[in-house]
């Protein structure tokens, strides 16, 4: 499938697939049930539906940034078995097939360090050993995130791989950030707690527009609704109450989201109908260099 992609003011914004993720359909939407999810997400006889695995490629005027990496290679074992991947084409080829490599990239950020949107952060070199995928590129990771990835809790150790931060930290290519921060011209991280601690999400703003990747904040489209809260989120209250406030912002400047999860509606804006937030989908155009 050809990647799509929109403009905000002079900022190109590519949507990447690292592929399709099989996951409970009822952890994906919680309290919600299942006769008003599976209208969306049809689920196999496990109950499984499969999330897509998106990346946003920034094209700056002065950088390349890359929001999130995708699974990577490197899932093995219990998670391999727990998360069937199917894919037609990874990231990295992804970019390939759009003219860039892989050190093109100035820039990536990491919503949050969950394995499937880091695990691309890095690759197994020729000696074994896991190393920065993206050589020139300085990562962007809240220290909360990164201090919690290394230490979790049991009922989160399943969900963090080390190997996708430690290579990053003894190369010096780690920026860690507390709180909000300025990234390059035009591009910031801003603090979406709820799903994870220190989750963040990310802003693009050019010529009055402006483009926000939520992460797991906001995952698919279906998301959109307050009750619809994953049951893998630390605090589903303030994952509530942190969606809502970005979407009041954003609906006084007509903002456009990207969805890291949805396999169909990856851009999309948001309107409020009475109490209620409602999505209505962005069509991108086919990308290219």
């Amino acid at each position: 499938m050809m990647p799509e992609r929109m403009m905000c003011g002079d900022v190109e914004v590519i949507a990447l697939s690292d592929g399709l993720l099989a996951v409970d359909g009822g952890a994906m939407f919680g309290t919600v049930p299942k006769t008003e999810w599976v209208r969306e997400f049809p689920a196999d006889p496990d109950n499984l539906i499969e999330i897509s695995l998106n990346s946003f490629l920034l094209k700056t005027p002065t950088e390349l940034v890359l929001v999130d990496t995708g699974v990577g290679d490197k899932l093995e074992g219990p998670l391999s078995k727990s998360y069937a991947v199917r894919r037609e084409r990874s990231l990295f080829e992804s970019l390939h097939a759009l003219g860039f490599k892989e050190e093109d990239i100035g820039v990536v950020i990491n919503t949050h360090l969950h394995f499937d949107h880091c695990g691309g952060n890095t690759v197994r070199g020729a000696s074994g050993s896991c190393e920065p995928a993206f050589p020139r590129a300085e990562y962007i990771v809240q220290k909360g995130e990164r201090d919690f990835a290394l230490d979790p809790p049991p009922r989160e150790q399943s969900s963090y791989l080390a190997e996708t931060i430690l290579p990053l930290e003894s190369r010096g290519r780690l920026r860690l950030v507390e709180g909000d921060a300025g990234v390059c011209p035009g591009v910031r991280v801003f603090l979406t707690p709820g799903h994870t601690r220190h989750h963040q999400s990310v802003r693009v703003e050019s010529r009055g527009r402006v483009f926000v990747v939520l992460g797991d904040l906001v995952p698919t489209a279906a998301h959109v609704r307050s009750s619809s809260v994953m049951s893998f989120d630390l605090d589903p209250l303030e994952t509530i109450a942190n969606k809502e406030k970005v979407f009041a912002e954003g609906l006084a400047g007509s903002w456009t989201y990207g969805f890291v999860h949805d396999p169909v509606h990856v851009f999309g804006r948001v309107e409020r109908v009475g109490p209620t937030y409602l999505f209505r989908h962005v069509s991108g155009r086919p990308a290219s260099k």
